[in-house]
Formats: structure tokens, C-alpha cells, sequence
């Protein structure tokens, strides 16, 4: 850290470090950001209930082989995830939690798993030049619209899994199931092609089998 730096920044650095954020605060996303809308009123009600429950996520299954599926699908993630998230509760809470919120909004576990990973590179603290935040980049504003208006809470991992899966589900709704224009809308560049193809191949390697 340079002498010069004020006191304040100095301070806030050191306490980054001891919480064991490092730089991965300050470093910006390489993904966009949503742009804010107008929101119908009972489309506003709609995704506040869809975020509101704080629930841990608690997965429960029918059948046996369903939940053998989970587990195999859970080691194999781990697997491929433990060069970015060396900490193996730390992985599995976050994989936990990413299945649980992505059948929760019908989307494909394989999806969000490439979005994260083009969206923050599966940065907890990451922060968009657009101030976008999380795992899945969330833009403030959406803590107003649907949330409670703590945007703080966007860090917190469940919370930003629930809010991202949400906005892409209603982004999937306005366009009618077209994910490519829906991807373009999370990431404020609808119509593009660079960063849907960037979330499709990236979901590619998270398929079963791959």
C-alpha cells in the first residue's frame, strides 16, 4: 500500500484483509450490468415475493435415484470447482445453494453455473465498473425495486444467487423463453452476441458428462 494512501482507505483495506476479502473487493467484474426498467405493479409484487423467503436452501426428493443424481451431480461439481473455491465447505455451500435457487426459478443448474462464472469468475465481493455486485452481478437498484433496499445484502450468498436466478427468470418471461436475448438483458447488451456465446460455452462445461 502506498504511504501516501488516507488514513480511511488504509483502514478499510486492512479490515478487508483480515476478513479475509483480499483485493477481490476492488476488482472489477468483467461482465455488464442490468439497466433498470419500469416495473407493473404486479409484476414489482411478484419478483418481491420471489426473493422474499430467506429459507436455507434444504433440497428434498420423491425418489432415491433422484437424490443419488443430486449427489453425483454435487461430487462432480465440487470436482471442477475446487481450483476456484479451495475450501471444501465453502463449495459446497455455494453449489448447495446455487441448485436449490436455479430449480427454484426453473432455470438449468448448468446455465447459472456459466453465468457466475462469466459474471464474476465465482467472486463472492466482486463489484462491475457499473457497480454490479456478487456471484451473479446484481445491480443495486433491484435491492429498491424488489428487495428491502439494503443493497449490502447483495454480498450475502443466498441472496445474490436468489436475486440473480429471479431477474434472469423474468427476463426469460418478457422474452418469451429466448435466452439469448434474455442473457442479453442481464447483461445490459441486448441484441449482442459476445456475451450470450460467452455464457453458452461456458455452460457447456458444466454440463453432466462434460
Amino acid at each position: 500500500m502506498r504511504p501516501g494512501a488516507p488514513a480511511p482507505r488504509r483502514d478499510a483495506l486492512r479490515t478487508l484483509t483480515l476478513l479475509g476479502l483480499g483485493t477481490a473487493w476492488w476488482r472489477d467484474s468483467s461482465a455488464g450490468a442490468q439497466v433498470e426498467e419500469p416495473l407493473a405493479d404486479a409484476v414489482r409484487s411478484a419478483l418481491s415475493a420471489a426473493v422474499s423467503d430467506r429459507a436455507p436452501p434444504k433440497p428434498r426428493f420423491d425418489r432415491i435415484d433422484d437424490r443419488l443424481a443430486y449427489l453425483r451431480w454435487l461430487a462432480d461439481a465440487s470436482e471442477r470447482l475446487r481450483r476456484r473455491k479451495a475450501e471444501h465447505q465453502t463449495r459446497l455451500e455455494f453449489l448447495e445453494t446455487l441448485w436449490y435457487e436455479s430449480r427454484r426459478a426453473g432455470l438449468e443448474t448448468s446455465l447459472v453455473l456459466g453465468l457466475v462464472q462469466v459474471e464474476s469468475g465465482f467472486r463472492k465481493y466482486a463489484i462491475s465498473s457499473a457497480g454490479a455486485r456478487g456471484y451473479m452481478q446484481v445491480m443495486p437498484f433491484w435491492a429498491r425495486l424488489i428487495g428491502d433496499g439494503d443493497a449490502s445484502r447483495l454480498f450475502h450468498l443466498q441472496t445474490n444467487l436468489r436475486f440473480g436466478c429471479v431477474i434472469l427468470r423474468h427476463y426469460l418471461d418478457i422474452e418469451r423463453g429466448d435466452l439469448f436475448l434474455a442473457l442479453g438483458r442481464y447483461n445490459g447488451s441486448r441484441g449482442k452476441a459476445e456475451y450470450p456465446n460467452m455464457v453458452f460455452a461456458a455452460r457447456r462445461q458444466w454440463e453432466v458428462g462434460n
